[in-house]
This record gives structure tokens, C-alpha cells and sequence, in this order.
């Protein structure tokens, strides 16, 4: 006997075996019991989500010889038929095939003859809309007015190509990609009836492959097991993927993460070795970054079924979040253009060395990988926990001896202070987003919203500093306290000026005797958004 496919094989018979689309199926079967049949229906959906497996259980449903039923035997001759493809009033269309009016035509000449075993001729048409215009005019009529004993069952990847006139006589369900655990779930149930040896990470690599189609799922499974001789390992599922495990993964974002370059090119230069699907290889990493991601916003038991769970923990402990939206939006970028670099090796060697360049330096230096492992270590470009020493920047007295600061500055307003001090771009923008928490003979101590941590680099408080030591004296310790509020600043003074400018131009535009005369003829309104201060530079497009 010829070897029959498991796509084919394991295709669901009824609808209790139907995973992943209990909305659909609920419907179909409250129909069914309740004798509230629809005359069309439309199925809708990506490919291998079930659309075609589902309207051949209704068609079965409706024909069963024990009557229409949600549940239908499964045992009499019409059930039999219809499992095995030969039930002659089920007419199977494929509309990519057929497209011409005259081949609508034909289709529907007999659409007026009763069923000839069954109890209702059920005509399914997949991928309905590659049908023509002139096709769908044609089968309008029909749709509109069908004999009682016909039911017109559609399937289409893509419901917006059909005309609106087809769509209003159909009842539309709309089926859904299944999640990774699910389709997991259906390959080791099928694994274990097929009594083949499995390891947990080769089904959840397949799973994540199949991208919520199941059947696409069973295709894979399929060449997996002919790779593996009726096995799955792991690390042949990974090299008939043409994916990485997922621990390289990880060690390319902690050779990023870590700062050495060194390292992260040797890997590279390994990875290289296996002749990858580059393309593949930055979608695994950008998986592996969202799931970084989840972690630090819902915690490790979002995603539990992950191999590497404890790893991918010490990663979203270490890094900033802002840091891992940063590297993810670099990877998926980077694999937009990845067609454009010379070569793929060259293209993805350039993604990770930007997500190398392109990252906060708070001088705490470089911590060996190996040392936060467990998620407990903290690296460069970790993210703020409380205005405690890590929130903390001090900049050490470089002074000679002797030299106090100067008390004849007047820090008691602040913010004007800073407005004098000589800096210009990112240290500026630093300087007038700090607040004056304490002053001492050599100190500064200055406070900074958490939100603008990213302005508290070494480079711009040393900057900073030597504008305050200009003014100050040269003996003269700063230090940056990373907070949730910090109350006065220059900026915030800047910004009330200007909501105050605006605000002054909004109400010498609303009084003026010719805008109310403009307002009152045309029934207008003015949009405040518009109006801004004669000295206010209008944003840029």
C-alpha cells in the first residue's frame, strides 16, 4: 500500500477533532442541532488553518445517512465516501483552475438536478477568489436564489478579492493561525500514535516553523522523520531547518550585550562554517529578542515552554528594555535589507555590529558573560531598579588641592543658572532636564527623571561637569541621581513658557475682530493646534 501523508492521514473526520478553531466549529454545530443551515458559507483563513477539512465535515454532517447532525456517524456509506474523496454529490472546485465564466457556467448547469445519493449537493469551491468578475456575475443569481437541496461551501486566502455581492450572501467565518503550543501539542499526539522517538526541543523547533498552519506543521514533521529515519533529534531538525540552536542565539546577544567585539566576531566567523540561512538566523534572533521582551514585561512564566528559559531570564535581568526594542528593531530591519549587502555574510556580520555600536555606555565597564549566566550580574546598558547606587552617576574631583568652589554663583534658581552655562545639543538637553537636589562647598547633587536615563553617559556628565566647574571652581564633585520626579528644571520652565506663549497667541487669534468676522461667515472654528507664537519655529515636516 502506498504511503499515505500525515497531513492526509491524521486530517481531522469530525469536528471534536478540529484544534485551534472552537469559534468556527461551535457555530457550525449549535446550525446543525438547531436545523438553522445557511445556504452559503465562506471560510476564511491562511493557508493549512483548516478551511477545506472543515467544510468537508459539514458536507459530511449534512449528508449522514442517521440525518443532519453536528456529530454524523462516521460509519454509513455517505460518511464513508466522503472521507475517502468519492461521494459524487460533493462537487470539489478548484476556482485557481476554473476561472473562466464558461467554466461557472458549466458547474452550475446542473445545479437545478437533485442530489443523486445524498441529501443535499454540496458544491465546495477553494481559493473562490481567483473566480473572474464575469464568473462571480454568473454565479451571483444562484447564490441568491439556490434550490433548497444545494449548499455552496467557499474557502479563500484572501476574503477582501471578493465582490461585496458574494460577501453579503454568505455567512463569513474567519479562521485563525494556531498558536505554537497547539500545533506542538497535535505533532506529539501524532508522534506517539506513530510510535516515533521524539525530543521535546526538535517538536517545539517544528512548531514554531510551521507559523500557525498546521498542515504546513505535518509537511514538516513529514520530512523531518524521513531526515532523522523515523526519529526526531534535535540537532537534525535544527540542520534540516537550516536554523541555529537556539544556546548560539543566545551567545551572539551576550557577546553583544557584553561589548566584545572579539568574540562576537569569532562566533561569526564559526556560524559561517555551517553555510547558514542568514535570513533565518536574524529571525531567530529577533525571536529570541521578543521573547527577552516578554520576559521582562510578564515575567518567565509568559514563556515557559522555552529550552532556554533560564538564560533568556538572565538576558531580560541584565539588559535595558529599551536596549532590547532597540537590537530587535535592528535585527528585522537589517533582514529587510539583507538582500542588498554584497553578500548575506557580509549583510549580517553589518546587523550585529551596528547592535554593537549602537548601545548606552554607563562606565561600569565589561562584566565576563559567564557571570551573569543566572540573571544576577549586572552589564552595561542595564536597566534602572530604584534611585539607589546603580541609578546613580558621580563624576570623581579632578581639582587641584585647595580650590573651593566658588559661592558667589546663585543656585537658588536653578533652572536660570543652567540656562547660563555654556553647553550646547545632548548636554545641554542634559543640563536643563537635572534639578538641584543638595549643593555643598565641592559637591553638586543633581536629580534626573528616570525616563531620561539614557542622557547620563559618561561623555555628557563629564561635559556637564566642566561647565559647572567653569562657573564653580574647579574643586567640584557631581553627582546624578536617577529618580521618578524631579520638579523644577530648565525644561520644564522652557515648556510652561511656551504652553504660556501659546496659549497668549490662541487668545489674540480667537479675539481678533477679523477671525471672528472669518468664523462667523463661513461657520468656522479655530484649531488651536495651529496657532503658534510669532517667535516659534513651525515644526518640521
Amino acid at each position: 500500500m502506498s504511503y499515505l501523508v500525515l497531513a492526509r492521514k491524521w486530517r481531522p473526520k469530525n469536528f471534536a477533532e478540529v484544534v485551534g478553531q472552537e469559534h468556527v466549529v461551535r457555530a457550525l454545530e449549535n446550525a446543525l442541532d438547531g436545523d438553522r443551515v445557511h445556504h452559503a458559507y465562506l471560510f476564511a483563513g491562511t493557508r493549512g488553518v483548516g478551511k477545506t477539512t472543515i467544510a468537508r465535515i459539514l458536507a459530511k454532517a449534512l449528508n449522514c445517512l442517521e440525518g443532519v447532525s453536528a456529530q454524523p456517524c462516521g460509519q454509513c456509506e455517505a460518511c464513508t465516501a466522503l472521507d475517502e474523496g468519492r461521494f459524487v454529490d460533493l462537487i470539489e472546485v478548484d476556482a485557481a483552475s476554473r476561472t473562466g465564466v464558461d467554466d461557472t457556467r458549466e458547474l452550475l448547469e446542473n445545479v437545478q438536478y437533485t442530489p443523486t445519493v445524498g441529501r443535499y449537493k454540496v458544491y465546495l469551491i477553494d481559493e473562490v477568489h481567483m473566480l473572474s468578475r464575469q464568473s462571480f456575475n454568473a454565479l451571483l443569481k444562484t447564490l441568491e436564489e439556490p434550490p433548497p437541496h444545494v449548499k455552496f461551501l467557499f474557502a479563500t486566502t484572501d476574503p477582501q478579492r471578493l465582490p461585496v455581492t458574494v460577501l453579503s450572501r454568505c455567512l463569513q467565518f474567519n479562521l485563525k493561525r494556531l498558536p505554537t503550543g497547539l500545533i506542538a501539542e497535535r505533532m506529539q499526539l501524532i508522534c506517539d500514535a506513530e510510535d516515533v522517538t521524539v525530543e521535546p526541543g526538535a517538536i517545539s523547533r517544528l512548531a514554531r516553523a510551521a507559523a500557525g498552519s498546521v498542515r504546513d506543521g505535518l509537511s514538516l514533521l513529514d520530512q523531518a522523520l524521513a531526515y532523522g529515519d523515523n526519529r526526531l533529534a534535535e540537532t537534525e531538525v535544527t540542520a534540516m531547518l537550516g536554523t541555529m540552536d537556539r544556546h548560539r542565539v543566545l551567545g551572539l546577544i551576550d557577546a553583544i550585550a557584553t561589548g566584545e567585539g572579539s568574540a562576537l566576531l569569532r562566533q561569526i566567523d564559526e556560524l559561517d562554517q555551517d553555510v547558514p540561512d542568514y535570513e533565518r538566523v536574524l529571525d531567530d534572533l529577533a525571536t529570541a529578542l521578543q521573547r527577552v521582551a516578554v520576559i521582562q514585561l510578564a515575567g518567565r512564566d509568559a514563556v515557559e515552554e522555552e529550552e532556554e528559559l533560564d538564560r533568556l531570564a538572565g538576558l531580560a535581568d541584565a539588559l535595558d528594555p529599551a536596549i532590547v526594542q532597540l537590537y530587535y528593531q535592528v535585527a528585522i530591519t537589517s533582514r529587510r535589507d539583507l538582500s542588498l549587502a554584497p553578500e548575506p555574510r557580509l549583510g549580517f556580520e553589518m546587523a550585529l555590529l551596528r547592535m554593537l555600536a549602537f548601545r548606552p555606555d554607563d562606565g561600569s565597564g565589561t562584566v565576563p558573560i559567564d557571570a551573569y549566566r543566572g540573571g544576577t550580574a549586572p552589564i552595561r546598558g542595564r536597566k534602572p531598579r530604584s534611585a539607589s547606587a546603580e541609578n546613580r552617576h558621580v563624576v570623581p574631583d579632578k581639582s587641584l588641592p585647595g580650590e573651593p568652589v566658588s559661592t558667589r554663583a546663585d543656585l537658588s534658581d536653578w533652572p536660570a543658572f543652567v540656562s547660563g552655562l555654556q553647553l550646547s545639543g545632548a548636554a545641554r538637553q542634559l543640563a536643563e532636564n537635572c534639578a538641584l537636589e543638595a549643593a555643598s562647598d565641592n559637591a553638586l547633587q543633581l536629580r534626573v527623571e528616570a525616563r531620561n536615563s539614557h542622557l547620563v553617559t559618561p561623555k555628557l556628565v563629564e561635559r556637564l561637569t566642566e561647565a559647572l566647574r567653569d562657573r564653580l571652581g574647579s574643586a567640584l564633585a557631581v553627582r546624578i541621581d536617577k529618580v521618578e520626579q524631579v520638579g523644577d528644571t530648565a525644561a520644564v520652565r522652557a515648556r510652561a513658557e511656551a504652553d504660556a506663549r501659546h496659549e497668549d497667541a490662541r487668545t489674540a487669534i480667537e479675539q481678533d475682530p477679523q477671525v471672528q468676522q472669518l468664523v462667523d461667515i463661513f461657520d468656522g472654528q479655530v484649531i488651536s493646534e495651529s496657532v503658534r507664537p510669532k517667535d516659534d519655529t513651525p515644526p518640521a515636516d
